[in-house]
């Protein structure tokens, strides 16, 4: 008889900035999901892009999760330090021959539609020129359920085309970066916002080619403003404040459909207080109604 595995859940900020609203919302739904399982929460820093990483952010972010209450069952893990991880799935598609050199550059792309397609490259060979190394995508339909947002289907080639796997100046790509780490890390479900969800189908694909179990996915919605904009630039964007943290905590759970009348007085009680009888299905599926209030 099998058993199933221990759930294990993360979240995985971005070094680009103050912990954000949006991003606390991801946090509050993800560390939610995984304390009701009874399972682990894991808090990896994505900082595999240097131009845009702001320096002290992921100090930063991690003091304001501890402030909110938001603590980890084990140590962050840094992406910038799991080079090796990436490179050797990286050599295993090259030596399989799913890996191809380009140098189209996106106005190259853009005049062609926009995707790169079926591994013919529309910009002439320049080895001047560093190329960037794509994965060769088939015309394949990847379908998944997603526990909040329901069945999905995608097909690869039309939504995605082949796409970067080592970016022009060596970096790596967030689709293999986050897949290896999840399965190294024994990632057994991925709750995370609905600006991901485009990127499941890809990385469902990668886990394939690689071997890899695909952990469960939970999409949250985006946080928007009172007309169903995005708030990029704006609340959404404002960090959160860690020195007084129970108002943009009730806000999150607000924003998660999770409105509460406890008393708690610390983030660790308002937590407690919303994971009784909290349930993954009483998560708000849409973002429509549902702005963002602090």
């Amino acid at each position: 008889m099998t058993t199933r595995p221990r759930y294990r859940g993360r979240f995985a900020p971005s070094p680009t900035g103050a912990l954000h609203f949006g991003s606390l919302v991801a946090a509050v739904g993800s560390w939610l999901v995984a304390r009701h399982a009874g399972g682990d929460w894991l808090v990896r820093i994505e900082d595999i892009d240097p131009p845009r990483e702001v320096p002290g952010s992921a100090a930063s972010i991690l003091a304001t999760l501890d402030a909110f209450g938001l603590r980890a069952d084990a140590p962050p893990v840094y992406q910038s330090q799991r080079q090796s991880l990436y490179a050797g799935a990286f050599e295993r598609l090259r030596n399989e021959g799913r890996l191809f050199p380009c140098g189209c550059s996106r106005t190259d792309l853009a005049a062609a539609g926009g995707f790169h397609r079926d591994g013919i490259c529309v910009a002439p060979p320049d080895p001047s020129r560093p190329a960037a190394w794509r994965l060769l995508t088939p015309d394949l339909t990847i379908r998944w359920t997603d526990d909040l947002q329901g069945p999905q289907a995608e097909n690869l080639r039309e939504s995605a085309g082949d796409f970067v796997i080592r970016r022009v100046e060596g970096l790596w790509s967030y689709q293999l970066a986050c897949v290896v780490d999840d399965a190294d890390q024994g990632v057994t479900h991925v709750v995370r916002g609905a600006d991901l969800l485009e990127s499941t189908a890809r990385q469902i694909h990668l886990q394939h080619l690689l071997g890899l179990p695909t952990p469960g996915y939970l999409h949250l919605p985006l946080v928007l403003d009172g007309e169903g904009r995005k708030l990029s630039k704006s609340a959404a964007a404002l960090p959160v404040d860690a020195r007084d943290p129970l108002p943009a905590l009730r806000a999150a759970l607000d924003r998660l459909g999770l409105a509460t009348r406890s008393a708690a007085t610390t983030p660790d009680g308002l937590l407690r207080d919303a994971l009784r009888g909290f349930a993954p299905a009483s998560l708000r599926r849409s973002s429509l109604g549902a702005a963002a209030t602090l």
